[in-house]
């Protein structure tokens, strides 16, 4: 991150709140924090951030609740920190409006990881920018042309496999729901049907993964979704 990025954190945890301020470089972040989900929406709405840092346990309003209102007027990147570990908790907070969710305890190293991949999807989707190529490791992705290599040999892929992979391409390193896939590929009215995902998932994988069972490219958030990874 460079020319002062600017992060809020809405947590009620001061041992959080330092924790994380400690984690940047205040040469490149602006650091702003609220410890209740009102103040946390006053605060990013004066401050316009680069990302936010939400908690879901917050002493006013849930953080599911934060994140909606969010939505109602901002696209800000929104990056839940919680240790509610349950996929439920999970989906909901993604279904809501949250780009990523990390759960407590987390290394900085991952956090700050994360926060770039967001920083990267929100730069290219603000700019209208999807990169015509996608390349991570062996796998190549010519979207325009429809052609995906794997070691330089293409790779012939279903037209639903291809609008998987493309939008996985599209919000790559982000968690996509199984429910936001369904939609995008399917149609709402396949919003549930999650076997149909299991099933071209695991196409896709033996198509793309030298190790199906072992996959380098497309994960797996159990219960949640998938991640198309980008290093």
């Amino acid at each position: 991150m460079t020319d002062r990025s600017k992060i809020v954190v809405i947590d009620d945890e001061l041992e959080m709140r330092r924790f994380l301020k400690h984690s940047f470089d205040p040469a490149e972040t602006e650091f702003f924090e609220a410890d209740n989900g009102v103040e946390g929406l006053r605060v990013v709405a004066r401050t316009n951030p680069d990302v936010v840092l939400l908690d879901l346990g917050l002493p006013d309003m849930d953080g599911i609740e934060v994140a909606k209102q969010l939505r109602e007027w901002s696209q800000v990147p929104i990056i839940v920190l919680s240790a509610r570990g349950r996929e439920k908790d999970k989906i909901e907070a993604l279904d809501a409006g949250a780009d990523d969710y990390l759960t407590k305890p987390f290394g900085v190293g991952e956090l700050l990881a994360r926060i770039r991949v967001t920083l990267r999807h929100v730069s290219r989707v603000k700019g209208a920018i999807v990169e015509p190529v996608f390349e991570v490791g062996d796998l190549k992705v010519d979207l325009p042309k429809r052609r995906v290599l794997v070691n330089d040999v293409e790779v012939h892929l279903t037209p639903i496999e291809f609008k998987l992979l493309a939008m996985l391409i599209r919000h790559a390193g982000m968690v996509l729901t199984h429910r936001q896939l369904l939609i995008e590929v399917w149609g709402p009215a396949y919003s549930d049907e999650t076997h149909y995902l299991r099933v071209y998932m695991g196409q896709l994988r033996h198509k793309l993964e030298s190790e199906p069972a072992r996959p380098k490219y497309i994960t797996t958030e159990p219960g949640v979704g998938y991640r198309l990874l980008t290093e």
